[in-house]
This record gives structure tokens, sequence and C-alpha cells, in this order.
């Protein structure tokens, strides 16, 4: 599913990928645009086998009614930020950043301190 460009420049309206397998590109690398894969599973272990499959983890999405389901899936998945019946949700006191080969450190939140502080120690012998 897809739409077309309402004026010229290099833009994608929002699309829907559905019936996407592993082996696809779509779902080994990262689309930076208004992108949805859709990769079907058949329980929350093939769910985070899929999710960690790839050598991204920026963030992952998921929905679902089961929250407690939600958070032993987002504990288990390799990603920097997991958003549950949401997405795209930000806050400068949470930390942001992601793993693998999404990120190195964190912004935002207390975390960012020690991304922008170089410690040094220095020892003075005074007698």
């Amino acid at each position: 599913m897809g739409g077309t460009t309402r004026s010229p420049g290099y833009f994608v309206e929002p699309t829907v990928f559905s019936a996407v397998s592993e082996s696809m590109t779509i779902a080994r690398e990262e689309i930076f645009g208004p992108v949805l894969s859709v990769i079907p599973f058949d329980d929350l272990e093939e769910a985070a086998r899929i999710a960690d499959a790839t050598e991204y983890g920026l963030a992952a999405g998921l929905w679902t009614r089961d929250v407690g389901k939600a958070h032993a899936l987002a504990a288990r998945l390799r990603a920097g930020t997991v958003w549950v019946n949401t997405f795209n949700r930000f806050d400068a006191a949470s930390p942001y950043g992601g793993v693998k080969q999404s990120g190195f450190g964190r912004e935002n939140g207390r975390a960012v301190l020690d991304e922008l502080t170089q410690i040094k120690s220095v020892w003075v012998a005074l007698g």
C-alpha cells in the first residue's frame, strides 16, 4: 500500500509493506521515513528472534492489549527504545539512543552527562 507525492521533490508517502519476510532487504536495513514493514510471527519467541535478527537497534514498537507480554518482550529486545501502543514519543528527561549498529551512547536525560563528560584522574604527591 502506498500513495503518491503531491509536490515535486524526494518524498515518500506513508507506506505499509505487508507480508515481509526476514530475507527481504526492507527487513534487514533501516528506513528513515514513514514506512512500516509487517513481518508475521507465531509467538513471542519468534517475534523476539525476528526483531533481534537485524544488526540495528534504534527503536522498536509493539502493539498489544496484554501489557504484561509487552513488558516481557520489551525486556528481551536489543533496542535503545521500546514504545508500547505508541510510537515516536520523546521526552528530554528520558535517555534516547540505539544499540548495535544504530548508535553509540545516549542523548537526553542524566545519561547525556556521561556522553558529554571526559573524566580524568589527577594524582599529586605532596611530600
